[in-house]
């Protein structure tokens, strides 16, 4: 019988010396009690609303100044990407942009009062309701920092949403560390948008960011922060583990990447705090070995695209879809696709009364997205 979760036996765990066979075994048996052999994964399209933010991270190509990347995706442009994903059988559309860019950027601020629009977030809220009303997709939004009301007003058209935690130390905001200058990176300010979400009713995904320069306490401790708002709030639906994938062009490009053998103890670690029930994910297209996780107790893959870029990591490409279920096969699961919110969170208590009917719709009775096929026969 393996102890409760401790702090610092976790912490023993990622000193490397002690042996992490007991933890995996540990890890495994957890999510066979609570998840069974089931990995899932979502079908999304990936919809870089804006690439302009007003952070300054050193690990981050996804930002971009107004020249290099444009300002804001035009309606057009939105709807062409979540059509070709309707097409192809997605079910999310997942909205990531940088954080209230207009802060920043003279040439956002332009684009939003063109628009008539108070906020980024207002944008973001027309583009949903547009990718709901002209395709079948669910658009999941990642907008950043959110209050109650930027939650409310999301809430009709998202049956889910997501932020990162990425690390629960405020150490990481001091000079010369990768979130200077990042006002929106305040963990202070992370977890109240978690706690907005269990206010507000909203399934939400999170998690945190490993190899930007914390330390293992930090690590530990950020994984316990999560167990807590998951406690408190009810609202979160995934707990993402992602390792730092160092980028050409960024202060962070020779920073060493987290051995996955190491990184998989995490991954156990958080299965071991957050229990047999927690969704717990790593993406798959940042490891070469990526079925090692399975080993370590995750049961989901997250958000993978048959048609788009993973725009945080475009040097990273998706797994083709037929190579996932292969792969994830041949490890003794069964690969099953799900909407961007989990079956767990599927009632009228966590989705909007308007959109709850095509959300069950879009659902067989496991709770998981209907395919093609399926939906014929239903």
């Amino acid at each position: 019988m393996h102890p409760s979760p401790d702090p610092d036996l976790a912490l023993a765990y990622l000193s490397g010396s002690s042996d992490d066979a007991p933890l995996l075994e540990h890890a495994r048996n957890l999510r066979n009690e609570g998840k069974g052999t089931t990995v899932t994964y979502s079908r999304k399209v990936f919809i870089p609303l804006t690439t302009l933010c007003r952070d300054r991270c050193t690990y981050c190509t996804f930002a971009k100044p107004p020249g290099a990347g444009g300002v804001y995706l035009e309606p057009d442009e939105v709807l062409a990407v979540a059509k070709a994903g309707d097409e192809a059988g997605c079910t999310e559309a997942l909205f990531t942009l940088g954080d209230r860019p207009e802060d920043r950027w003279p040439q956002a601020r332009e684009f939003l009062d063109e628009k008539g629009l108070a906020s980024t977030m207002e944008y973001v809220a027309r583009m949903s309701d547009l990718v709901r009303s002209e395709t079948s997709l669910f658009p999941h939004a990642n907008p950043g920092l959110m209050t109650d009301e930027d939650m409310a007003m999301l809430r009709p058209t998202n049956p889910s949403m997501g932020l990162m935690l990425e690390n629960i130390s405020p150490r990481l905001m001091e000079p010369g560390m990768p979130h200077h200058n990042c006002p929106d990176k305040d963990p202070i300010l992370r977890v109240a948008t978690i706690q907005a979400a269990g206010r507000t009713r909203v399934p939400f995904t999170t998690g945190i960011l490993v190899g930007i320069c914390e330390n293992t306490q930090e690590i530990v401790d950020s994984l316990f922060a999560l167990k807590e708002l998951a406690d408190e709030t009810g609202a979160i639906q995934e707990v993402i583990i992602q390792n730092f994938r160092a980028k050409a062009d960024t202060p962070m490009r020779w920073s060493a990447e987290p051995i996955p053998r190491w990184f998989a103890r995490i991954v156990a670690l958080a299965r071991w705090i957050m229990g047999p029930e927690a969704n717990v994910q790593v993406p798959p297209n940042l490891t070469d070995r990526f079925e090692m996780y399975l080993d370590a107790g995750i049961n989901d893959w997250g958000g993978v695209s048959p048609l788009t870029i993973d725009w945080v990591n475009p040097e990273a490409p998706w797994p083709h879809l037929g190579e996932l279920e292969e792969r994830t096969r041949a490890a003794g699961f069964e690969l099953r696709p799900r909407l961007p919110v989990y079956p767990e969170f599927i009632d009228s208590e966590w989705i909007d009364e308007g959109l709850i009917d095509d959300v069950m719709a879009a659902v067989d009775d496991d709770g998981l997205a209907l395919t093609r096929e399926r939906q014929a026969i239903a």
